[in-house]
């Protein structure tokens, strides 16, 4: 495999998995599956496919990592913290995982132009053995208790936040529900927007992607999202939403989660294997959203490895997350020109990176 372009991941879940799962992402993936063996309290034990040496093999030197903490009213099935308070002290001992590992000399947050600049310059003379450099980004927005509360965020150095996930929120209507932002969610948009955060519109409902879209006019991204024309289900995007995000200069980052790959998944029951799952399909989104745009410039990965599934969810041609960079041999089979492979690799999250970080 080449190591020789750099990959940016738009949407890796690290956090929750040190802090949930109990895995030191400075071990090999190797010894983390082999500490797991007999757990049986996710399905995914045993088959995990991330780890800080796994991205340093891949060349992975830049993701968008996040931190997540939903909260869930009371008789909502989905799991979840009881209250926001709760969910927001979760948040935080995230990201005190992350200045942990900073200052162990493994990760290194970018909050600024500058700092995005510096981090590229320093993987570049460093490939592997610098500092893996990411963006924090918060998936769900529940457990923002307040503006105040996001200011706070933006603070310690969030800088991209998506306002759902599943479910009815606080603040938007996410995967597998409907309707739209309401007040607290319009409230939640304008401070966004007043504080120059990235609006992150992966897990939005449509209703409530189509309020926000109007409301909002800041910079837009979905770290990691699909499309309906291959699995038709409210979590991947329609071809207008996908034209949506392209006229307002957005990347749209490709998730491996098998069931945003192919139709009627049934988690738990169907296999990577018999259902031919292969970082093909992945390709395939990546040059859907090409061909709708005309161009390279606004597809990306945003992998989800290990976003609460493994390897019995993943690609089946992956074993880890360096496996990633099989990706650019399937775009130039595809007639991908070098130049677009690096778009897609990398180049489009930085560009919108240096277009929408502050430069200080």
């Amino acid at each position: 495999m080449s190591k020789d372009i750099l990959i940016f991941d738009g949407h890796l879940d690290l956090s929750m998995n040190a802090m949930e799962w109990n895995r030191d992402l400075r071990w090999t993936v190797e010894d983390i599956r082999n500490s797991e063996k007999g757990m049986a309290d996710k399905p995914d034990r045993g088959r995990g496919t991330v780890s800080f040496p796994a991205m340093r093999r891949g060349n992975i030197g830049i993701c968008v990592a996040t931190q997540i903490g939903r909260y869930v009213k009371r008789g909502n099935s989905i799991p979840g913290w009881n209250s926001p308070e709760q969910a927001w002290a979760h948040t935080q001992g995230q990201l005190a995982w992350y200045r942990a590992m900073e200052e162990a000399g493994e990760m290194v947050q970018i909050r600024n132009g500058k700092q995005l600049h510096q981090h590229l310059d320093n993987w570049s003379a460093n490939p592997g053995r610098a500092p893996i450099g990411y963006i924090l980004s918060l998936e769900g927005a529940d457990s923002i208790i307040s503006p105040d509360h996001l200011g706070r965020a933006y603070d310690y150095g969030l800088r991209a936040i998506g306002p759902a996930h599943y479910g009815p929120g606080t603040y938007a209507r996410g995967t597998d529900s409907t309707g739209g932002i309401g007040v607290k969610g319009r409230e939640l948009v304008r401070e966004i927007e007043r504080l120059g955060m990235i609006l992150d519109a992966t897990h939005l409902s449509d209703e409530s992607f189509r309020e926000t879209m109007d409301l909002f006019h800041g910079p837009v991204w979905a770290s990691h999202n699909n499309c309906r024309v291959f699995v038709p289900h409210n979590r991947q995007f329609t071809d207008e939403q996908i034209s949506e995000l392209i006229s307002r200069d957005s990347v749209i980052g490709a998730a491996l989660d098998a069931w945003m790959l192919v139709p009627d998944w049934i988690r738990g029951k169907s296999d990577p294997g018999t259902r031919e799952v292969t970082l093909g399909l992945v390709v395939d989104n990546i040059d859907h959203i090409c061909q709708l745009a005309g161009n390279s410039l606004h597809a990306a990965i945003g992998s989800d490895l290990d976003g609460a599934f493994g390897l019995e969810q993943s690609p089946r041609d992956i074993d880890t997350i360096a496996d990633l960079q099989k990706i650019p041999g399937l775009l130039r089979e595809r007639g991908y020109k070098e130049d677009d492979v690096k778009n897609i690799m990398s180049g489009n999250w930085i560009r919108f990176l240096h277009k929408n970080l502050v430069k200080e």
